[in-house]
């Protein structure tokens, strides 16, 4: 009797574990597992030379156009390498101005005559090349006179100059109303402009950042175009500096 009591006993333990068990089971087996995030790449922060030059070549782009002067991008990204290097010095020359042609530039160049020590030299151009509806063959022949100029500035070392694309006015209220009817042209043509100076740079181990894509938010996002509904605004510039910024860290640290 006690072997037959105590066989009964350890049967009920038996279904209590088992049913103890199964409620600590999850309710649904095919619940997938959390989904873990992998945070995008970062350029690490490495130390920098103490005194950093940085000369900006360009047009109304560079210049910051209808926004104020701390407001442009070269302005910005100057500020914004300070935070990152509070331990450096940083000057910036910027050589552009509203309107100009690549032909303009190369004077200005020729005239100033800056001298060759730029740890970083940026070239944004050909926009009004083509507003102005200048032959083709113009920016074939001077984009890369200005490449030659701009890595002669940088001390000779072609990894510290930055190519920035050409932005599309096509996607502004300027472009929209005042060129009534042509922005699929003008944005064919700016396409030409950028494969052109982004192949060459290719080809020639030049950084070439391409920031187009954000200027073709203009007219979805218009907080991206300035006052003047032309040229871009201090929120399009910021884009722009977020854009260059891995390049360029890897520019002064190497």
């Amino acid at each position: 009797m006690k072997t037959h009591f105590k066989q009964v006993v350890t049967f009920l333990f038996i279904i209590l574990s088992l049913g103890c068990s199964s409620e600590e089971m999850p309710t649904d087996p095919t619940t997938p597992p959390p989904v873990v995030v992998t945070p995008p790449p970062t350029t690490p922060t490495l130390p920098i030379s103490t005194s950093v030059n940085y000369l900006a070549l360009g047009d109304s782009y560079t210049i910051g156009q209808s926004v104020c002067e701390t407001c442009r991008f070269p302005e910005q990204l100057k500020a914004t390498l300070k935070a990152i290097y509070p331990t450096s010095a940083f000057s910036l020359k910027v050589i552009a101005k509203t309107g100009w042609t690549t032909s303009n530039l190369i004077n200005a160049i020729n005239t100033e005559n800056p001298d060759p020590k730029y740890d970083l030299v940026t070239l944004l151009i050909g926009v009004n090349n083509q507003y102005q509806g200048r032959d083709f063959s113009i920016y074939e022949k001077e984009f890369p006179e200005l490449i030659a100029k701009a890595v002669a500035l940088a001390k000779g070392d072609r990894k510290n100059v930055i190519v920035v694309s050409i932005p599309d006015y096509a996607y502004t209220p300027f472009g929209t109303i005042q060129m009534q009817g042509q922005g699929e042209r003008i944005s064919s043509e700016i396409n030409k402009y950028n494969t052109f100076a982004e192949n060459y740079c290719i080809s020639n181990n030049i950084v070439f950042v391409s920031i187009t894509d954000i200027t073709r938010k203009g007219l979805e996002i218009p907080s991206l175009v300035a006052a003047d509904g032309l040229h871009p605004s201090e929120s399009a510039y910021n884009l722009f500096v977020e854009r260059m910024l891995p390049k360029v860290k890897i520019a002064l640290q190497e």
